[in-house]
């Protein structure tokens, strides 16, 4: 019975090859091809290896059919003899007429079309069943990858008229699984939550709807994984290794039990610390910059910054391409790493050229005059990095993009090529809107930070709401002199109702013009002087203004004219001016009254601002002001109206705006003061999706300030404090900051405001 199968088969075989060796060997007078609808003639005879006038055999017959399967253009093919003719019947696979997907959320349709594409999938190619199946085995793996161990896919082919199909691939996603537990077996030297708390990864918590938390993903267990790796590794562990990893996932698909078996081995510490090889810098010098000491525990992360500071410092004088490897030899039985950093500078890099593309709307002059690299010179990698964040902060551009390609034919020269893609430097505004503590605001204003090209920034601004009506112009040149000093015009018209301020009520119009200055001393500090005139008139409402408003009009008049001389410093090494993640900013000014006017007074300011990255995108932001002003000469106090003011968005948020500090007793409205103190602390988070890190900034803070009488009644114990969360959205319409705020410590007569909003706001 077994031999009458195997018989069978055999002939079974036989009939199915025998189209293609049913003949004997001859010569071919003509082809035939039979059965083709879209392919062409032509194309189907570039690929046949059998040519008219040839004699056709068995084996090239076998090599004729297998050259046209290979084209993945049929799905069958048959030859035969007809007298002198060769015969090739085929039968063509069908054209993809469309593919649809359905039901994709995680996987973008953009993202898996592209991907089609790669395989060969895609409208007006050949439909091939199995690539289609490898598609889909694929496409399971990412999401398994993704946690969605439940997703279903289906393919649908639906054929269509002329040899065409259509595809459809329907997708259940599904929910992904969550982690139920993580273990970490074989852990000994730290406590397993302390080593949990390194993982992204982790079991569901109470804001899991929020932030996504207990979700599996293979991609973020292999980031955990080398976490964990370096987490020993920088801890003296240098023979520490992950055994094995488990992920189980139970019948339902929806838990996920995570095993990570793992050898810490012992523990090492650095033994001799050597410095060997083409030493062009100081031995001493390259020695201080060492973050490894004899004697420490070692720790990978330490050499590793070892190695990049001594590239750094090489990187100033000009070797560029230096190469510092840390050769370690490990003393098994004392368990400590002797390490020998070998230093090869590689050549001295010159900079040829330095090529400016992508300033469609800049002139190059303004370009250049932000490089600190000069042509010519040895290059250096601070003073590249540095040019690139003063094109960065310039705002004039979406991205600064930096390459020095090496000169072809030589080995000590490179091009310096910055490509910048240019922003949106000019913006025009027309409409209405509505502030918390504004009103309805009516705003026109035209800006261009890069009038023309040229760098400088014009604005002409009309604001109108229910505390202030504004008039402005002014024209910055921020190189009015070739070695950087800025000039700034300005006029201005400026009508106050402090009543619709929360405030106690007074009347101000007050117009000016100045002229201001700006001096550079090095590449972060700064140096400002400035002249302004004002002419303001003061006056008081009956029966509203405060009895103290009323005696200081009173003594000193309701009219002034006033010369005020201002200068300031400042430190600057913000990386960005708009959303800065590392730096700092400092600035000390003061402006005074010039004495022989109607009036006679200061102001001392003192700003800070500090950027700190951390991990996983978040910066740590602390930022103060501390200010205060005075009368002098015939002027007895501060002027009411230059008084300080503290609560709302821009200083400490959960109190109503301008409620802090002094009050009077009589109307029972803040007066502000001549000395404030604010402080600022932020946790700034990553932008929640893709492409919002320009324009959006969430936070966590912590707010503390008041405002005093005097400098010298400042007190801690009468600082208000508020925590909370905080948006700031650079809109179209200008920039819009939200906060939710809660006061921690205040007083019972303190006016509290949870939410809070604001048009136009500093960052």
């Amino acid at each position: 019975m077994r031999s009458c199968r195997w018989v069978f088969l055999l002939l079974l075989l036989l009939a199915v090859v025998s189209p293609a060796h049913a003949f004997k060997p001859f010569v071919v007078a003509d082809i035939q091809v039979k059965g083709l609808q879209r392919i062409s003639l032509g194309t189907t005879f570039n690929y046949l290896p059998v040519k008219v006038g040839e004699t056709l055999t068995d084996e090239k017959a076998s090599a004729a059919i297998r050259a046209l399967f290979r084209t993945g253009f049929f799905e069958d093919v048959r030859l035969y003899r007809q007298g002198r003719e060769l015969v090739i019947e085929v039968k063509e696979r069908p054209s993809i007429a469309k593919i649809e997907i359905f039901g994709n959320e995680d996987l973008s349709t953009e993202d898996l079309t592209a991907a089609l594409k790669q395989v060969g999938l895609v409208e007006g190619r050949v439909f091939n069943r199995s690539i289609l199946d490898q598609v889909q085995q694929e496409l399971h793996r990412q999401y398994f990858s993704l946690g969605k161990y439940a997703v279903k896919i289906e393919a649908t082919i639906k054929p269509l008229e002329r040899n065409r199909v259509e595809v459809a691939l329907d997708i259940t996603e599904g929910k992904a699984a969550q982690i139920r537990q993580i273990n970490i077996v074989g852990a000994k030297a730290f406590p397993e939550s302390r080593l949990l708390g390194e993982f992204q990864l982790s079991t569901p918590t109470m804001i899991s709807f929020i932030d996504s938390s207990g979700k599996y993903s293979k991609q973020q267990l292999l980031g955990d994984l080398e976490t964990l790796r370096s987490f020993y590794l920088d801890r003296g562990y240098l023979h520490f290794n992950i055994e094995s990893t488990q992920v189980s996932i139970t019948p339902t698909k929806r838990d996920v039990y995570v095993t990570i078996n793992v050898s810490e081995g012992e523990r090492y510490h650095v033994g001799k610390v050597r410095i060997a090889g083409n030493l062009v810098v100081p031995e001493s010098e390259l020695r201080a910059l060492l973050q490894v000491r004899a004697g420490q525990v070692f720790s990978r992360r330490d050499v590793a910054e070892s190695s990049s500071k001594i590239s750094e410092r090489l990187g100033i004088d000009g070797y560029a391409f230096a190469n510092v490897n840390a050769a370690p030899q490990v003393d098994e039985e004392k368990r400590i790493v002797d390490l020998t950093f070998f230093v090869d500078p590689g050549n001295r890099v010159y900079v040829r050229r330095i090529n400016i593309t992508g300033n469609t709307k800049t002139r190059d002059e303004v370009v250049r005059r932000e490089i600190r690299q000069m042509e010519g010179g040895w290059l250096s990698t601070p003073l590249v990095d540095r040019s690139k964040i003063r094109l960065q902060r310039l705002g004039f551009f979406d991205g600064v993009n930096v390459e020095t390609p090496p000169v072809p034919g030589t080995n000590d020269q490179v091009d310096l090529n910055f490509d910048v893609t240019e922003g949106s430097t000019g913006n025009f505004s027309a409409g209405m809107g509505y502030g918390q503590t504004q009103g309805l605001l009516f705003n026109l204003s035209v800006t261009f930070k890069n009038f023309l090209g040229t760098g400088n920034r014009v604005s002409a601004e009309m604001n109108n709401s229910r505390i202030n009506t504004i008039y402005r112009f002014s024209h910055t040149d921020p190189y009015f002199t070739d070695d950087g000093v800025s000039r700034t015009l300005s006029v201005h018209y400026r009508s106050t109702d402090a009543n619709a301020a929360n405030l106690a009520s007074y009347l101000s119009d007050t117009y000016g013009a100045g002229v201001n200055f700006g001096v550079p001393l090095s590449e972060f500090n700064r140096v400002g002087v400035g002249l302004d005139f004002k002419n303001t008139r003061i006056s008081t409402v009956d029966g509203v203004s405060p009895q103290s408003y009323i005696d200081w009009l009173d003594a000193n008049g309701s009219g002034f004219d006033t010369f005020l001389l201002s200068g300031s410093w400042s430190y600057d090494t913000r990386n960005k001016a708009i959303f800065a993640d590392r730096g700092f900013y400092n600035q000390l000014s003061a402006s005074v009254a010039v004495p022989g006017l109607d009036l006679s007074y200061y102001k001392v300011s003192y700003r800070i601002k500090s950027y700190y990255p951390l991990f996983w995108g978040l910066v740590w932001y602390m930022g103060g002001t501390v200010a205060s002003g005075d009368g002098y000469g015939d002027t007895g106090s501060l002027p009411f109206w230059e008084h300080y003011f503290a609560g709302g968005v821009n200083s400490v948020r959960g109190f109503r705006a301008n409620t802090l500090g002094p009050r009077e007793t009589d109307i029972d409205r803040p007066v502000g003061g001549s000395a404030k103190l604010v402080g600022n602390f932020e946790l700034y988070f990553p932008a929640p999706f893709e492409g919002a890190e320009k324009s959006l900034r969430l936070s966590a803070f912590i707010d503390a300030g008041n405002v005093f009488a005097s400098f010298q009644k400042i007190a801690a114990e009468e600082l208000r404090v508020s925590a909370g969360v905080s948006a700031i959205w650079l809109s179209p319409v200008g920039a819009l900051a939200f906060s939710w705020g809660w006061p921690v410590k205040f007083d019972g007569d303190d006016q509290k405001e949870l939410f809070q909003f604001t048009i136009g706001t500093g960052f």
